[in-house]
């Protein structure tokens, strides 16, 4: 029996990429669109270099794969970026997907799992935040998010595309076999500078904010592991193809770690102290940002089992060497 084909928008990124490798295990076939060429670990792909702001050509792929459904990955994500440049982000983020959904509907593919952010919820009351807290994003960044996750249910009402909007927490680790991790040109994300710093690749990290009403003055976030995420989409997927209703989902571990606990745990497995530059707190954030994940336990069956603080730091560490080797 051949393998289904899923067609995966931003396949050839951080999370898009574990997901393809988790998708190709469980017995699909991830074809992947991507302005950029997917990592050697996902060469048996089908790869198409595209760029979703041009619909016309996607035509070729829909009609050559019949993909049974689509991964959405494909977005612009640094939220400083997108305060300095909103216009880019609304016509890449927005005007992009639009584009990708219209080719589902002409094509008629009705399931679509999208990468949503919990960025949506903005700056949350509640230090745990549930699917139904309020969305009220702060930056141009989550507003994309949530106006594309509006669309989506409208589409539903429409044309019966069904739908999983996957709001995920803080992405972390690597993939434990080494073959991908986070590889980005200007890195933004809390463990890979510290990792690069701690190996002396970087001179110092940059520490924003040590006096939150927290237990170590450090702001707390739900760190995820990669790998999870990956199975969450797979799930997520499985769940649609049984012809299951659209809903929204937290993807995270309901468990909050601070920004020094995370680093302590990156001076002991490197064996090295790190040096911290503190700044002032970034206009924005929260002290605390934890998931909720019971309706994506309930709803998926979604339980992380690679997210202990020890396994996301050990997997970026082995990943941020192998980039060094290379």
């Amino acid at each position: 029996m051949s393998a289904i084909p899923i067609l995966v928008t931003g396949g050839s990124g951080y999370i898009g990429s574990h997901t393809c490798k988790k998708l190709k295990k469980e017995g699909f076939l991830p074809v992947i669109v991507d302005i950029t060429s997917p990592p050697k670990a996902l060469s048996f792909c089908p790869y198409f270099p595209i760029n979703l702001l041009n619909p016309d050509a996607l035509e070729e792929v829909f009609t050559r794969y019949e993909p049974k459904a689509v991964l959405h990955f494909a977005a612009f994500t640094s939220v400083g970026d997108s305060v300095k440049s909103p216009e880019k982000f609304y016509e890449n983020n927005v005007t992009g997907s639009i584009n990708l959904l219209k080719s589902c509907i002409e094509h008629k593919v009705f399931h679509f799992i999208f990468s949503s952010s919990a960025a949506v919820y903005g700056m949350p009351k509640e230090k745990i935040v549930q699917e139904d807290d309020p969305l009220i994003p702060i930056s141009p960044y989550g507003r994309t998010k949530k106006i594309i996750e509006e669309l989506l249910q409208d589409l539903d009402t429409a044309h019966g595309l069904k739908s999983v909007s996957l709001r995920y927490f803080n992405a972390a680790g690597a993939d434990p076999e080494g073959e991908l991790g986070e590889d980005r040109e200007e890195e933004t994300h809390l463990i890979p500078l510290a990792i690069e710093t701690g190996l002396k690749i970087r001179e110092k990290l940059l520490l924003f904010g040590e006096d939150y009403p927290t237990k170590d003055g450090s702001a707390i976030r739900d760190y995820v592991h990669v790998a999870d995420l990956a199975e969450g989409h797979v799930l997520a997927l499985q769940y649609l193809l049984q012809k299951k209703n659209s809903c929204q989902l937290n993807l995270g571990t309901g468990k909050g770690y601070s920004v020094k606990e995370v680093l302590q745990e990156i001076e002991k497995k490197l064996q090295t102290k790190l040096n911290l530059e503190i700044c002032p707190r970034r206009k924005g954030d929260p002290s605390h940002l934890v998931a909720s994940i019971e309706k994506a336990k309930k709803t998926l069956g979604f339980s992380p089992k690679n997210s202990s603080l020890a396994s996301i730091v050990e997997t970026a560490i082995f990943w941020a060497k192998q980039k060094v080797l290379l």
